[in-house]
């Protein structure tokens, strides 16, 4: 199984259609979303090809959000887990270090995956993987310069040979 995940897309309409498109030619089964659209309609356009999952991030000030992915996905609020492909999957925004921190080192997950800070990267710490697909470029000590997503293998021992983080181009 194939995850797509995203996140800090900020109502850029090129990057999640450039998202939308770069998940639909990998053939991925999902896509996590993880927070950060700001307004319903950046939304929409994941009601695509493949499950989508989201969580809300500290940017997400319309409570319309709800409803709009749940219309065509699965919103899992603050934070959420999922089982797929055989692998156990936290999702949160990452506002609050600590509670990423705590996720990952909690052991209960194969994945931690999270954004908000827009740089993109990955670790395994005891068996969990965190992944920070990256987002928009924005202009912040340690942020992404380019907007990337990523991809993980699930059916792959998980691991960071099992994660791809992805340069998108929004034009």
């Amino acid at each position: 199984m194939l995850l797509g995940i995203v996140s800090d897309t900020h109502d850029d309409l090129d990057a999640v259609e450039a998202s939308v498109t770069f998940f639909e030619r990998q053939g991925v089964d999902a896509v996590v979303h993880c927070g950060d659209f700001v307004a319903p309609f950046s939304a929409t356009p994941f009601d695509a090809d493949f499950d989508f999952y989201a969580v809300r991030g500290n940017n997400d000030g319309e409570w319309n959000l709800q409803s709009v992915v749940d219309g065509f996905g699965t919103y899992l609020g603050e934070a959420g887990a999922l089982s797929l492909g055989g692998r156990e999957i936290a999702v949160y925004h990452g506002t609050s270090d600590v509670l990423v921190e705590g996720l990952v080192d909690g052991g209960t997950y194969d994945y931690v995956l999270h954004g908000h800070t827009h740089a993109h990267g990955s670790e395994t710490r005891d068996g969990t993987v965190r992944v920070n697909p990256g987002g928009l470029p924005i202009p912040v000590e340690g942020a992404d310069d380019v907007f990337r997503v990523a991809t993980i293998d699930l059916d792959a021992e998980p691991g960071p040979d099992a994660v791809d983080h992805h340069v998108l181009d929004r034009s």
